[in-house]
């Protein structure tokens, strides 16, 4: 699970031109904007990440608003992600650990953006156990990954900003599944309407294995259509084998979706060598759609080019997104 809260230490802090009041400082690998003196480099503090939504607190009222969501800013022209607060903001009868997670003891929670009408439909189940949810590490909080797997040969893809649709034939079972859910079948579900159209059930049968091909479903009606698509697709980036449990290679993605005639995730770079450093990696997600070039693309996703698991990593497979801050504050998320 994210860690929206958590115990961290200041590892840097800079001034800000112009600035009298604030300064920059990072957290992990986020940058964000504190008020001067609050805090000396290695204070620990409680950092909180974008996309958190703080409760009802005394604690979190200098910061109230109307969702009292966390979310990226410009201040001074210095890009914010995240707030610290002072660790008296936690019980006192807390042990204080680096690293320590207290989402759940300042109630924090995730925001989630409500789903449309046209993806929501009746619920068969939850997302089913035996294959991955599609949910990538945000590069901030993997620096020691970075240092780890510097040099490995990656592929860059664009991030889409649509809604995560996965599509599955389990014991001749085929189902459609939203980012968290089994959905039933249902014609007037934008997931369904496109698995029926493309015949994605006989095609999945025809490939004689337990698999799951996952995607970003967008276009109109779906997160305000950012790259002004007619009507709706799905763009696939993951291709899982469900008897063994594990992903495709790179290449064996780009024939399978070749072969059933299918688009992939725009590929941006198939022969990245890893770099150890997030500021580097952040820079690589501030580019434009390759889908509209009018539209700022959300930003990239990054994996090895032939599949790697690493246990010692919270999610196991070495793949994670960077999220273009530029995009974030374009469309104030």
């Amino acid at each position: 699970m994210r860690k929206l809260a958590s115990i961290q230490r200041i590892k840097n802090i800079e001034p800000i031109e112009g600035a009298e009041a604030i300064e920059k400082a990072t957290v992990l690998g986020w940058q964000l904007v504190i008020r001067k003196s609050e805090f000396k480099i290695g204070d620990l503090c409680v950092y909180i990440e974008i996309d958190s939504v703080l409760p009802n607190m005394p604690e979190f009222e200098v910061i109230r608003s109307k969702t009292n969501r966390i979310k990226t800013i410009k201040l001074r022209g210095q890009i914010s992600q995240g707030i610290c607060f002072p660790l008296d903001i936690l019980p006192k009868d807390v042990d204080l650990l680096e690293d320590m997670d207290v989402t759940e003891l300042l109630g924090i929670t995730k925001f989630e953006p409500p789903i449309p009408a046209n993806l929501a439909g009746e619920i068969k189940g939850l997302f089913p156990s035996f294959m991955p949810k599609t949910d990538e590490t945000r590069v901030q909080v993997l620096e020691g990954l970075l240092q780890n797997y510097e040099g490995t040969s990656c592929y860059i893809t664009e991030k889409l900003d649509g809604s995560s649709v996965t599509f599955y034939l389990k014991d001749n079972e085929f189902g459609v599944c939203s980012r968290n859910l089994d959905l039933l079948y249902n014609e007037s579900n934008s997931m369904w309407k496109f698995a029926i159209e493309n015949d994605f059930e006989n095609k999945l049968k025809s490939l004689n294995i337990n698999i799951a091909l996952q995607g970003e479903i967008i276009g109109e009606g779906i997160q305000k259509n950012k790259y002004k698509q007619r009507g709706q697709t799905v763009y696939f980036f993951n291709v899982f084998d469900i008897d063994s449990y594990n992903y495709f290679s790179l290449n064996e993605v780009k024939t399978l979706l070749k072969g059933l005639e299918l688009n992939m995730v725009p590929v941006l770079d198939e022969s990245y060598l890893l770099e150890s450093s997030v500021e580097s990696v952040i820079l690589k997600s501030q580019v434009r759609s390759v889908l509209s070039k009018d539209t700022i693309a959300e930003g990239i996703v990054i994996r090895p080019v032939e599949e790697k698991i690493d246990k010692n990593i919270m999610q196991g497979r070495i793949s994670f997104k960077a999220i273009n801050p530029n995009f974030l504050i374009k469309y104030d998320e």
